[in-house]
C-alpha cells in the first residue's frame, strides 16, 4: 500500500510539474541531488540520451517512429526501452511535449470565427488525452508488458485516473468561448458511471456528449470513432477540432477542421 501511494504521488508530481526529480529529497531546506525516479523498484541514472542506447535498442528513434505514425501495429514497447519510456513519461519531457501540442491548439482556437449558433464542437479522447492512466502503466512496465484488459478495467473502475493539465487548459478555453466539448472514448458503456465520476472529480464538466463504445462493436478504433464523428456532423454540428493520443483518434473522415496528436509511447490502438 505504501509503494502504491508513493507511485501515485510521483505520477501526480510528474503531471503537475510541481518539482523536479532532484528536488524530491531535502536536507535543512536545501535540495539534494538524487537519481530521477522512474519506478520505485527501478531507479536509473543518466540523461535521456544515455537511456536511449541501453541494450542496443535505439529507443529515441523508435519513439519518434511511433509518434510520426511510421511504426505501426506494435503490441508492446521494446523490453529494453522500459527505462527510456519511463524516464520520458515521469520526467518533464512528456509534459513539455504535451504543452507544445496544446499551445498550438490554443493558437488555432484564437483564430476561430464562431457562427454564434452553438453548433461548434471539439472532440476529445479520454485515456491519455483527458485523463492519465500513468499510475497503472508505471506498475505494468510502461507498455513493455502485453495489455491485460482484466487488470486495466479493474483500474478504470477505481476512478483514480489523473487529469492531464495541458488538455485541461484547452478544455476550459473552449468552454469559455462557447465551443462544446464532446468526449469520444474507447471505454465501454458499462464504464459510464465511473468515467463520469472520475472526470468530474478531476475538474472536467460541461461536456455536450460523452460517447462510449456500445456492447458488441467489432470494428476498428478508426471505424468506431470516425463513425461517431459522422453522426455529429449529420446532426448539424461543426467539428472545429479533434485531439487524441492515438492516431486512431484523429484518422478517418470526418476528422475535424484541425487535429492534434498528443504523445503516447506506451501503447498503440489501430
Amino acid at each position: 500500500m505504501a509503494m502504491a501511494r508513493m507511485l501515485i504521488l510521483l505520477v501526480a508530481m510528474a503531471l503537475l510539474g510541481s518539482c523536479s526529480a532532484s528536488e524530491l529529497t531535502t536536507r535543512r531546506g536545501q535540495a539534494m541531488d538524487v537519481a530521477p525516479v522512474i519506478h520505485p523498484l527501478r531507479q536509473l541514472l543518466g540523461s535521456g540520451r544515455e537511456l536511449a542506447s541501453r541494450g542496443g535498442v535505439p529507443c529515441d528513434s523508435w519513439m519518434l517512429g511511433v509518434e510520426a505514425h511510421n511504426v505501426r501495429d506494435w503490441k508492446t514497447v521494446p523490453a529494453n526501452c522500459e527505462g527510456y519510456v519511463g524516464h520520458y513519461m515521469l520526467g518533464s519531457h512528456y509534459r513539455r511535449d504535451s504543452k507544445v501540442v496544446v499551445d498550438e491548439a490554443l493558437a488555432y482556437v484564437d483564430t476561430l470565427k464562431l457562427a454564434g449558433k452553438g453548433k461548434e464542437v471539439w472532440v476529445f479522447d479520454i485515456d491519455e488525452t483527458t485523463l492519465s492512466n500513468l499510475p497503472y502503466y508505471a506498475k505494468h512496465g510502461f507498455g513493455t508488458k502485453p495489455f491485460n484488459a482484466t487488470s486495466f478495467n479493474a483500474y478504470v473502475l477505481e476512478g483514480s485516473a489523473l487529469a492531464l493539465p495541458e488538455t485541461k487548459r484547452l478544455y476550459k478555453k473552449l468552454l469559455s468561448m462557447g465551443v462544446k466539448p464532446v468526449l469520444l472514448t474507447g471505454r465501454t458503456e458499462d464504464q459510464r458511471a465511473i468515467t463520469v465520476a472520475n472526470l468530474l472529480h478531476q475538474g472536467f464538466s460541461g461536456w455536450m456528449n460523452l460517447l462510449l463504445k456500445q456492447p458488441g462493436f467489432k470494428g476498428s478504433a478508426v471505424a468506431y470513432k470516425s463513425g461517431e464523428r459522422q453522426k455529429l456532423q449529420d446532426a448539424g454540428y461543426v467539428i472545429v477540432g479533434n485531439i487524441g493520443d492515438q492516431w486512431s483518434d484523429i484518422l478517418g473522415a470526418p476528422e475535424g477542421t484541425r487535429t492534434f496528436k498528443l504523445p503516447d509511447p506506451m501503447y498503440y490502438i489501430g
